[in-house]
């Protein structure tokens, strides 16, 4: 059984990988062009779907990784990368109107991508669960610890997003243009760090 520090030692480790408020400037950007009921199913579509990846990790990400022969660090790397060109759309890419935002994209394929992976349920998160929930180490109990708090984390990304609505209507399309573009930057900023990061580790 796990004690309480090493239950808040996971609670920060997976808000960090994970990081509910870094979703609100990419939910605000995919969704600019949606309706408020659109962007409350993506928010819930996202938040489900990111649940079930990262549960999934938990349950047979290491033997599934183990057998591929994949190291943890690629998810890293290659989720960096993904997060690094999404955020040059938010940066330079052209508004669009309405209608052909639509047509381009799903609701649920915006709920996938970019936001349930690689945002919430992002390589990073992916590596920490399998990580905290290795077989050698941790308990059945203590394993379903972790999945709960990973759930907790999820569940307030997913209230962050819903809660992002009447923010984006507060500052209007001008102010989310430029929020969408500076936000695209930082999130460049953390993507580039992640590539970097995952790239030292790998070759030490």
């Amino acid at each position: 059984m796990e004690s309480a520090q090493e239950a808040i030692s996971k609670f920060v480790l997976l808000w960090a990988v994970i990081d509910p408020i870094g979703t609100i400037p990419v939910f605000i950007s995919a969704t600019a062009e949606r309706t408020a009921a659109e962007r409350r199913r993506i928010a819930i579509v996202a938040s489900l779907t990111a649940a079930g990846i990262l549960l999934f990790f938990i349950a047979a990400g290491e033997p599934l990784l183990l057998a591929m022969g994949v190291p943890l660090l690629a998810f890293q790397i290659a989720g960096g990368i993904v997060l690094f060109l999404f955020a040059l759309t938010m940066i330079f890419g052209e508004s669009k109107p309405e209608g052909e935002t639509k047509m381009l994209r799903s609701v649920s394929d915006t709920a996938v991508f970019p936001l349930a992976t690689p945002s919430i349920a992002s390589p990073g998160a992916m590596m920490a669960v399998v990580l905290l929930t290795e077989n050698k180490t941790y308990t059945l109990l203590d394993q379903a610890m972790t999945a709960g708090i990973m759930l907790i984390v999820v569940a307030t990304a997913c209230g962050l997003m819903l809660a992002a609505g009447p923010l984006s209507r507060l500052i209007g399309s001008g102010g989310a243009s430029i929020v969408s573009r500076v936000m695209g930057l930082i999130l460049a900023s953390v993507a580039a760090a992640h590539v970097l990061e995952g790239a030292k580790d790998y070759f030490q």
